[in-house]
């Protein structure tokens, strides 16, 4: 059986068996590894909001890797990290930024270890002390170990400037943005009616937070949201998750030279 076929998406490490898993490291493949978080968003959107997110995103990038003849596979997804500014919302669960940092430290390196070299970071938690130390952490492991981790950054300007006004006006948390793209990676987890009830949240959240606010509260998120929820459609979620995956694809192929074409319809 041709490899496309016995590693079709979605193709996870957790779910192969170990000689599976050997056959699949010999063609050198790319790892997804989603990321998010334990954290409040919202009265509308489950906990694991984030997680769901980059878990929907690395499974379309790997239908489109999969599409260009390149193999990949999805590692378990680390949901765990530090989330300060939900703490006061009941369900968040944040670790310390130096815990969080050497879990992720800890995954890389034993992938590295099991003969994948290939790691790319898919990630939807945006608090910015997380995304901080993503950015640390892949630069350390380039100069002390000579381990190359893509991580492609939705923060980056260049990515940025694609998505939805709300994600560019940086009030976006469990607003528009991130309902829609439940809307499209888990609907069943979304409560639409109470969304819809919700009034528009206008608060700066980013402003506030350069301001000295250090929680949702205190940035204006009374409940834990900001953006418009009531807005949010799941032809705006297939929408961002394109623009998503063009990211990912994008960063992978610059990252090792590889060939990805432009997306076709899944």
């Amino acid at each position: 059986m041709p490899w496309t076929e016995r590693f079709a998406p979605p193709c996870r490490l957790i779910e192969l068996t170990y000689p599976e898993a050997e056959a699949l490291r010999r063609l050198n493949p790319v790892v997804l590894l989603p990321m998010g978080s334990v954290e409040a968003h919202g009265p509308h959107l489950p906990l694991g909001t984030d997680s769901f997110l980059s878990e929907s995103l690395a499974l379309r990038a790997q239908e489109q890797l999969h599409q260009a003849d390149l193999p990949s596979l999805i590692a378990p997804t680390l949901s765990f990290a530090l989330t300060h500014f939900a703490s006061e919302f009941a369900g968040t669960v944040s670790l310390s930024a130096e815990v969080a940092t050497t879990q992720l430290r800890g995954v890389l390196l034993a992938l590295q270890q099991a003969g994948f070299s290939r790691v790319c970071l898919v990630n939807s938690h945006l608090e910015p002390a997380h995304i901080a130390g993503i950015r640390t952490l892949v630069a350390e492991l380039k100069t002390e170990h000579n381990l190359t981790v893509t991580f492609p950054d939705q923060t980056e300007k260049r990515w940025a400037r694609t998505l939805s006004a709300e994600y560019k006006s940086g009030s976006c948390h469990a607003g528009s943005y991130e309902t829609s793209l439940l809307l499209v990676a888990r609907p069943e987890l979304c409560r639409r009616e109470l969304a819809h009830e919700l009034p528009t949240n206008p608060s700066d959240f980013l402003a506030k937070v350069r301001a000295g606010a250090q929680t949702f509260r205190q940035a204006g998120g009374d409940q834990a949201y900001f953006g418009r929820p009531a807005e949010a459609s799941a032809a705006e979620g297939e929408s961002l998750l394109a623009l998503l995956t063009t990211m990912v694809l994008t960063t992978i192929a610059e990252t090792w030279g590889l060939a990805i074409p432009k997306q076709t319809d899944s």
